[in-house]
């Protein structure tokens, strides 16, 4: 069984830690990652969240590149519904010029923060004129092709080799989209962990694109015991707020659910709190299930996002997952 691995790194910054050190631990993950063989390292953008210190992965790439020299590097995603998709390709083109085919475009539909965040960083947009996530997708396409519209603005420097595109998502009408734009989809089973969902939105994909498979992401953790990853897991929680106008969404705590039912004008709102779908404990339990997953739906690729534990967890837990990988192959 053959497939890759690659990683999705959210710069949690450690308690007792600064963000300055988060993010020089997410440096040093992408070039342990490089040197283990694994096949891309993505980062996250998140805003105005205390303990992520990744606001702007344009920036975080932009370094990366220049600490590593092979593997690819990219964004899981930019929140594309903040930006103008013209400076979106204008930014990776630059990227893909700095380090031609090493750059990942991964783009994603959500807001990335909470709503306060949201609104500061979409302040001088006229709302009458923004453009829905799917003509964004189509506007990026414009700007990145290989021989640009001459009655559209050139997102300059044109790069030797364009940046690959990738959509986010976790339903039937993220892989539709995807499939009609060109873009690869990535499964975000790390965010919704529901079986039957993802075999329906890798058959919608698949008839779309002659049989294409998704690439997909989950949560991994691997520990020298299964017992202590089992602990370390059972210790983390999801909160998901609901609130009176129908929106829902996944914070870190109960504490966050309230403040963002607060900035979203609601005092009234429940919760429902849970322990997040992370695949976890030894090393070999976590390849049994890859290999599971690869032989039911054909994934020649997955990313795995390290759950917000300590830094030697997390670095040890790529460590165990790259030595089982590599066995595997040999």
């Amino acid at each position: 069984m053959t497939y890759q691995l690659s990683l999705l790194d959210k710069s949690p910054i450690e308690s007792g830690r600064t963000a300055d050190q988060a993010l020089q631990l997410t440096a040093q993950l992408a070039g342990r990652a490089e040197q283990l063989g694994y096949h891309r390292f993505w980062v996250a953008e998140h805003h105005n969240i205390d303990g992520l210190a990744s606001s702007a992965p344009e920036v975080l790439i932009a370094y990366l590149l220049a600490r590593t020299s092979k593997i690819r590097i990219g964004s899981g995603g930019v929140m594309l519904q903040h930006y103008s998709a013209y400076k979106v390709a204008e930014t990776f083109n630059l990227l893909a010029s700095l380090a031609p085919g090493r750059v990942d475009l991964g783009v994603g539909k959500a807001p990335g923060g909470f709503p306060v965040a949201t609104r500061a960083l979409q302040s001088s947009v006229d709302p009458s004129r923004r453009r829905d996530f799917a003509d964004q997708l189509a506007d990026i396409n414009t700007y990145l092709a290989a021989e640009p519209d001459p009655d559209q603005a050139r997102a300059t420097p044109i790069p030797t080799v364009a940046p690959h595109r990738f959509l986010l998502g976790a339903s039937v009408d993220s892989a539709e989209l995807a499939a009609r734009q060109g873009w690869t989809l990535v499964f975000a089973g790390h965010l919704n962990g529901d079986r039957d969902n993802l075999r329906r939105t890798f058959e919608a994909y698949g008839r779309a694109t002659n049989g294409q498979v998704p690439i997909l992401a989950l949560a991994a953790f691997a520990a020298d015991n299964a017992a202590h990853a089992h602990e370390r897991v059972g210790e983390l929680r999801i909160v998901k707020v609901f609130l009176p106008d129908g929106q829902s969404v996944n914070v870190g705590t109960q504490e966050q659910a309230a403040e963002f039912a607060r900035q979203s004008g609601f005092a009234d709102f429940h919760t429902e709190e849970k322990v997040p779908t992370v695949l976890h404990g030894t090393a070999r339990q976590i390849r049994e299930e890859l290999d599971e997953l690869h032989a039911l739906f054909g994934v020649s690729e997955f990313i795995l996002d390290t759950p917000a534990l300590t830094a030697s967890e997390r670095l040890n837990s790529i460590e165990l997952l790259a030595k089982e990988r590599l066995s595997l192959v040999a």
